[in-house]
């Protein structure tokens, strides 16, 4: 007897395990090995986390703060870089601080007076210029904040550069009432939609921003293109603009068709493991034969769009390549089996798809994952004065930085991963992050606008996706059925499993 339960799965999405007698189902190597994790091992691990953390840290502040990053093995500081992560810093911050709930204790300063708006507003206010004078309303890739545009500026931008914005300027917009930063951003990501090929439908990865002609023709889910495919849909989850979504599953379904490889299902069928490869966008043909560490994080975005099964198969192809090296190459050439750029500079990708695949199927295979990332960073990355880029993951030689995103997104997905009772875990659906790892709330009063209101305008349509959805998600790909037996073995059937992790030649 097979009785179905349908689960509701975060903001509008869902997915359907089938619960099974799976008494038959046999046991091997890989589900012995990854099919368990005990309460004492997560807890270790979790008080593992935030050492991790504090070393790099306490490292941070006493050698290094108030510059931008720490160069761990010298013990000095480097920097400073004021852009986008500064903002949704300043914002997560602030919703943190006036939230009357106080879910994370209380974290209150005393006598706070929209203290941090203010900052965030200053520096949307600044950042602004860059939004200015061009022919096709994308804007220019660098802003000095005292000065505006510098003179002698570049006129390329990438896809994720200029279209990446949308969710913080959004955000200050509904804040503070006043629509022109979420209108740049909107304007930005309209313009760069509009540049797409016409006959395939995908995007380059860069652009010249005086012409609108694409000076770099590849298309992928990687560097230059990621965080654009991603705010398309968490900028819908947040404001609810229909658009988003339409542009969102118009991208997904082109990057199904044209980078897609392998066979057609994820733990069905025969072929080769999927594989999303880089393309010419114009033909659509495969334009490389490698792929970037980055292009992992396009498996969280499958699961925030409820394509499951998908993103499961997608985190163990990165994973396999992590096992065979101990971290993970920038470039890894899927041919040839080898690395083409040998650096890890303690990228938090692999690790945030790591976290969210757990929340999304609570398969203890991903606290594994979760191990085998944290003790393989103390091993090869731990230095005297924090945790350092491996310069060459064939020899581990390091080299003397710790970029910012580590401390903020690397430690904090690895920490929550293992935070079972966190309060971001347990109400999950009211939350998203942002490609740089802050905290943004889901909230009806995000997704109405205050400016449409006191100008008169019809008030947009609140969505259900910020309350508990009752129907399937929008995707038009493969939202398929998730077993329950693959919550207790592996989540993808051995034989696949061992297939992707010979396939990087372990």
């Amino acid at each position: 007897m097979i009785e179905h339960i349908l689960i509701v799965f975060t903001v509008g999405l869902c997915f359907t395990f089938v619960r099974n007698d799976f008494s038959y189902y046999k046991t091997d190597y890989y589900s012995e090995k990854y099919g368990h994790f005990s309460e004492f091992e997560r807890v270790e691990m979790l008080e593992a986390a935030k050492e991790m953390f504090y070393w790099g840290y306490d490292n941070y502040m006493q050698h290094a703060f108030p510059l931008d990053e720490l160069d761990p093995i010298h013990c000095t500081g480097r920097g400073p870089d004021h852009d986008n992560p500064v903002l949704g810093g300043l914002l997560s911050a602030h919703l943190i601080i006036t939230d009357p709930a106080q879910p994370f204790g209380n974290m209150t300063p005393p006598n706070y007076d929209d203290d941090l708006l203010h900052l965030a507003h200053d520096l949307g206010s600044r950042l602004l210029p860059a939004f200015e004078n061009t022919a096709t309303r994308l804007p220019h890739p660098r802003v000095n904040l005292l000065l505006g545009v510098p003179v002698d500026t570049h006129n390329s931008t990438c896809t994720a550069g200029a279209g990446s914005l949308l969710v913080e300027m959004g955000m200050l917009s509904h804040l503070l009432g006043d629509p022109v930063y979420e209108g740049a951003a909107r304007r930005a990501i309209k313009a760069l939609w509009s540049y797409r090929d016409a006959s395939t439908g995908l995007l380059g990865n860069v652009i010249d921003i005086t012409t609108g002609q694409w000076t770099n023709k590849l298309s992928g889910v990687g560097a230059g293109l990621d965080s654009f495919y991603e705010y398309l849909l968490k900028s819908y989850i947040l404001f609810g603009d229909d658009g988003d979504l339409k542009m969102f599953n118009a991208a997904y379904r082109k990057i199904k068709r044209f980078m897609r490889k392998g066979r057609s299902h994820c733990n069905m069928g025969v072929g080769d493991h999927p594989l999303y490869v880089n393309v010419n966008m114009h033909s659509g043909r495969p334009a490389t034969t490698w792929i970037d560490s980055l292009s992992a994080a396009f498996a969280g975005t499958m699961v925030l769009h409820g394509d499951i099964e998908e993103a499961i198969c997608a985190h163990a192809l990165y994973y396999s390549i992590w096992k065979r090296y101990g971290v993970l190459p920038e470039r890894y050439n899927w041919r040839l089996k080898a690395p083409d750029l040998r650096f890890y500079p303690l990228r938090p990708e692999l690790v945030e798809t790591t976290y969210l695949l757990y929340q999304a199927t609570k398969n203890p295979f991903y606290l594994h994952v979760g191990r085998d990332i944290l003790l393989n960073l103390n091993k090869y990355a731990k230095t005297t004065c924090g945790y350092a880029t491996v310069h060459d993951v064939s020899d581990k030689t390091l080299e003397d930085r710790m970029e910012s995103f580590f401390l903020s997104e690397t430690c904090k997905y690895l920490y929550l991963l293992f935070d079972r009772d966190n309060h971001l875990n347990t109400h999950s659906h009211k939350f998203i992050f942002t490609t740089e790892g802050h905290v943004f709330p889901v909230q009806r009063r995000f997704r109405s606008k205050r400016w449409s209101q006191q100008w008169g305008s019809k008030r947009p349509r609140v969505d259900s996706v910020v309350q508990t959805p009752t129907v399937l998600n929008h995707s038009d790909s493969s939202c398929y059925q998730v077993l329950t037996k693959r919550r207790y073995f592996l989540p993808m059937e051995s034989r696949y499993f061992e297939q992707v992790i010979s396939t990087v030649g372990l």
